[in-house]
């Protein structure tokens, strides 16, 4: 880990990996992570994870909850900025208006979509540059810390999942998040980046309830979704 005043520390959030039908459609956001994220960018400093099987179709009300993960993290540690998964230039929240959004080169669909999260995340912009004195940024997929909460999101998506399908007693589908590859180890998941300038970012999970020797997984090629894995998730007889 690197210190010192030109350090730039990141708190970044995202959702991730999703239940997938027969005919390998997603159904459901597993899991929701906030990361601090510091050189050399690889992997998360601290992060808090959480299930929540959200339906994908309201996944932009996930911005919600992801940028009030990022608040909660930032209650545990410091950062100079905050990284939002949301693909509008790098904007800060607190910029955001309907005028401006308005010009934003963006689906009618997706413009409606921003317009009705729009007053909760700018108040919690607004409160997070109140408290802590940073920016929150619309950066999208275009931040390594926002790859690396997305990769780690995963990874606690595998253990979500696993846990559920020892619960419920049948095998789940588990879609893993873009051009990733996961490792299944005796007590970790790991998700490692397969993005060519990207090879050396890795997110981990631990399992410490013994879930992962419950199941048997598999992966392979989402035959629908090219760039994209999946597990296959069975529990052990």
């Amino acid at each position: 880990m690197i210190h010192g005043e030109d350090v730039l520390r990141v708190v970044a959030a995202d959702s991730g990996a999703a239940i997938l039908n027969d005919r390998f459609e997603p159904l459901s956001v597993v899991a929701a992570v906030a990361a601090l994220v510091e050189p050399p960018y690889r992997e998360a400093s601290l992060h808090l994870a959480e299930p929540i099987f959200a339906n994908v179709k309201k996944g932009y009300l996930l911005i919600v909850h992801e940028l009030e993960l990022c608040q909660k993290l930032l209650k545990e540690t410091t950062a100079d900025v905050v990284h939002l998964d949301m693909s509008l230039g790098g904007i800060s929240l607190e910029e955001f208006s309907v005028v401006g959004i308005s010009r934003l080169r963006i689906s009618s669909k997706a413009r409606g979509q921003v317009l009705k999260i729009l007053p909760k995340i700018r108040k919690i912009a607004a409160d997070i540059k109140r408290v802590y004195g940073i920016e929150v940024l619309a950066l999208g997929k275009g931040s390594i810390p926002v790859r690396i909460a997305e990769l780690t999101s995963g990874a606690y998506a595998v253990l979500y999942s696993a846990e559920k399908a020892i619960k419920e007693k049948r095998k789940l589908r588990l879609g893993l998040p873009a051009k990733c590859q996961a490792k299944i180890l005796k007590d970790c998941v790991a998700l490692q980046s397969l993005v060519p300038a990207e090879q050396e970012v890795v997110s981990h999970a631990r399992d410490d309830k013994g879930i992962l020797e419950k199941v048997q997984t598999v992966e392979m090629l989402n035959p629908c979704a090219r760039g994209f894995r999946l597990l296959e998730i069975t529990p052990k007889v």
